[in-house]
């Protein structure tokens, strides 16, 4: 088993230029804390999911998990900067909206969940105005923010900070020596903190070492979180995996920050795994196409292909994919598990300020409807495949 931060390298002949980047970091959140740089609160409720490290905390998957729980109760939106998007400004996605204008994963959430609000603008403020304005139809209960833990002039009423148990903060340094934005003490401003990706095996005595290691503060709650994978679904075909993946010959390709959980994950198949990997938010390019169909037409059967929701979204628009490849691909998707038995806390907590803080006194009142017994529950969930 993994241990927590053994994913973590640190580029010690850095470590000067991570003071000077601390400098600028600490200088900025100071300019906040004396409100030389204002922070604004909205009438509505936002719930905000982020991280004080570069990539690969799990955020998109976290924000599918608020969707699932909200969106039978209220009506949701999900406001993201929409990284690498080909657009400026504010843009509210429709379901014809392409990935280019949006970003891939609020374009990934959309497909998912076409019947939520989904809008992309880097400034956050003003994406939370032109959703809430009069007149626009939109009559939103919770707006969720997509990676916002560093967009400080939005005071989110709820702050949840994840934090890859591979990459604990207490291991790693400020950039560029190590993969910290922030320094360490920036988790304070959290209300939630998720321990994300965690073994499934973690024993009490590991829950009790992190916890501690985290010296939160009492307003601050702490929770952990694994994943399952729901059965693979074909990207092209549209088809649910029929079979095993035991003793097939997989090609992993990712275009993520931290591919290495996955790449664990599938290790207990029992397969050959041959990692096709590149950067996070990786736009393939017919280089790229053509590796990827000489890899797999190098491969020996059974094989199959398995990527990510995220990368999912950017091969559908890649040009060039042969027709083995095209129907030898399946997409992986995970969903989130809040571990020692605390879903129900969680939730509870998620849906309590929602209810309590809503514009929308219908909505207070439909509380009421949704009893505790409910409340655990994270949409209708699908057969899963456990690793």
């Amino acid at each position: 088993m993994r241990v927590e931060g053994d994913f973590i390298t640190i580029n010690k002949n850095l470590l000067p230029l991570s003071w000077f980047y601390g400098l600028g970091v600490g200088i900025r959140n100071l300019l906040f804390e004396m409100g030389v740089l204002k922070s604004r609160s909205f009438d509505i409720p936002v719930i905000s999911v982020g991280n004080i490290t570069v990539g690969g905390t799990g955020k998109t998957p976290h924000v599918e998990y608020l969707i699932r729980l909200l969106k039978e109760k209220m009506n949701v939106a999900v406001l993201s900067r929409g990284y690498k998007r080909k657009s400026s400004g504010f843009v509210l996605s429709d379901k014809d909206t392409p990935m280019r204008m949006i970003g891939d994963e609020p374009y990934q959430i959309k497909q998912k969940f076409p019947d939520i609000t989904v809008a992309v603008d880097k400034k956050r403020t003003r994406g939370i105005d032109k959703l809430t304005e009069e007149g626009n139809g939109l009559d939103l209960d919770v707006i969720l923010l997509d990676d916002a833990f560093q967009h400080r002039y939005v005071k989110p009423g709820i702050n949840i900070l994840l934090v890859d148990y591979h990459r604990l903060l207490i291991y790693d340094r400020l950039l560029p020596a190590g993969r910290l934005r922030e320094p360490i003490r920036a988790k304070d401003r959290a209300d939630i903190v998720i321990v994300t990706k965690c073994p499934k095996d973690l024993n009490p005595m590991e829950f009790r070492v992190i916890t501690k290691a985290m010296k939160l503060y009492p307003y601050q709650q702490l929770f952990f979180s694994s994943h399952d994978y729901d059965s693979p679904k074909g990207v092209f075909t549209g088809k649910v995996f029929d079979g095993n993946l035991s003793g097939k010959n997989i090609m992993l390709l990712t275009g993520i920050a931290s591919p290495e959980q996955l790449m664990h994950d599938l290790q207990e198949l029992e397969s050959q795994i041959t990692p096709l990997t590149f950067g996070d938010h990786h736009n393939f390019s017919k280089k790229d196409v053509a590796n990827i169909n000489k890899t797999f037409a190098s491969m020996a059967e059974p094989k199959v292909i398995l990527t990510t929701e995220k990368d999912a979204t950017r091969l559908t628009v890649a040009e060039g994919l042969s027709d083995e490849v095209k129907n030898s691909l399946y997409v992986l998707p995970m969903r989130i598990v809040i571990m020692q038995n605390q879903e129900e806390e969680f939730n509870n907590k998620i849906l309590g300020y929602v209810y309590k803080n809503s514009r929308n006194s219908i909505l207070a009142k439909r509380k009421d409807d949704h009893k505790p017994q409910n409340s655990n529950s994270t949409g209708n969930r699908t057969r899963t495949i456990s690793f």
